[in-house]
């Protein structure tokens, strides 16, 4: 990326205030002498009054103080925090945690850590501790341990608590996704896209699936590997209000997807699509950036294996992750395929 393209990339943060670029770098107002970050509320300066650095440090040795609105220096410590916070809540994610708990890990106020574990993370305290738990109940079954070993193990208080939770967390009851999925009923369209053949799936829940492919065997082949146990029909009828939501995305149409999804993830691999979701239309971001957001800016391969899990195509856009610099990295659907949707996003915009 040219020295122009990241000024531009930045001023973009800069206008939608994105939270995912604090900490990437600051915004030097000439006119007030001020740095802020990228998603400080102030009023926008113009573009020709900013200078971007990389640092705090760098901005307040070129003169300027800072925002005592945004406090841009206190990013780093944020971040630093939120790390601790999550290797914490990776330690003890079986307790019964409370905001108050968390905040005695780190000597703040317990709104505080809500408010900043929720815009650096992407997701609260409580939903990533449910996360947590879910992640460590999925890997309980699937060794094959009894449901309410598995339960208890993970931190759930009951079984009805758990089974309250699984058709958001699981997908699917605990003893069903013991048994692969066994019994669970996947509806699916398949129809030829301006990318070859486009197939969606769903529950009750939700879309499940959603693959691109040069065959309409070749996508079928896909939802069947991905759920060897459960039960297929073809109703492309009934899927077609979906079907025309992502070819007209597909085609430029529209700039979003709106569709209830039926996930199966760890908890990092919800924070990475959480974060993916978060990536403006016609715009990238690569892995490191990710990680970084994440608070786990040594996690970029962590990222690209939750990136290469995906099953849902273009509703949690993980062609828009490419390799720092800005070259196309592998995509599950292809690489000519995701080099085709950066192309038409941008054409799009």
């Amino acid at each position: 990326m040219s020295a122009a393209e990241r000024d531009m990339e930045r001023w973009q943060a800069v206008m939608r205030r994105d939270a995912a670029y604090d900490g990437n770098f600051v915004t030097a107002v000439k006119t007030t002498g001020v740095f802020c970050r990228p998603s400080c509320s102030a009023r926008t300066p113009r573009h020709e009054n900013v200078n971007f650095y990389e640092t705090c440090e760098e901005a307040e040795a070129a003169g300027y103080r800072p925002c005592k609105r945004c406090t841009p220096h206190l990013v780093a410590a944020e971040i630093e925090m939120t790390t601790r916070l999550c290797a914490f809540i990776d330690q003890h994610f079986e307790e019964r945690l409370t905001l108050d708990d968390l905040g005695a890990v780190v000597h703040l106020s317990p709104d505080y850590v809500q408010r900043v574990f929720k815009r650096i993370i992407g997701v609260s305290p409580r939903q990533y501790i449910e996360a947590r738990r879910v992640g460590q109940l999925k890997a309980s079954l699937r060794s094959g341990d009894e449901v309410t070993t598995a339960l208890y193990d993970a931190g759930f208080s009951s079984s009805s608590r758990l089974y309250e939770d699984a058709s958001s967390k699981l997908g699917m009851t605990p003893a069903t996704y013991r048994k692969g999925g066994q019994g669970m009923q996947i509806r699916y369209a398949v129809r030829e896209c301006p990318l070859g053949y486009l197939l969606v799936g769903m529950t009750t829940r939700g879309v499940c699936e959603v693959s691109l492919g040069d065959s309409a065997e070749a996508v079928e082949a896909w939802l069947m590997h991905d759920y060897p146990n459960a039960q297929f029909s073809r109703t492309d009828d009934d899927l077609a209000q979906a079907m025309d939501m992502l070819i007209h995305y597909l085609q430029g149409d529209s700039r979003q997807l709106q569709l209830p999804l039926d996930l199966q993830a760890t908890a990092f691999q919800l924070r990475v699509w959480e974060a993916l979701r978060n990536i403006p239309y016609g715009e990238t971001r690569s892995y490191r950036q990710i990680a970084e957001t994440l608070g786990a800016p040594s996690a970029s391969r962590a990222v690209a294996r939750a990136c290469a899990s995906n099953r849902v195509a273009l509703v949690i856009p993980c062609h828009r992750v490419v390799r720092e610099g800005g070259a196309l990295s592998g995509y599950r659907w292809g690489i000519e395929r995701k080099s085709a949707l950066l192309a038409q996003e941008r054409r799009s915009l």
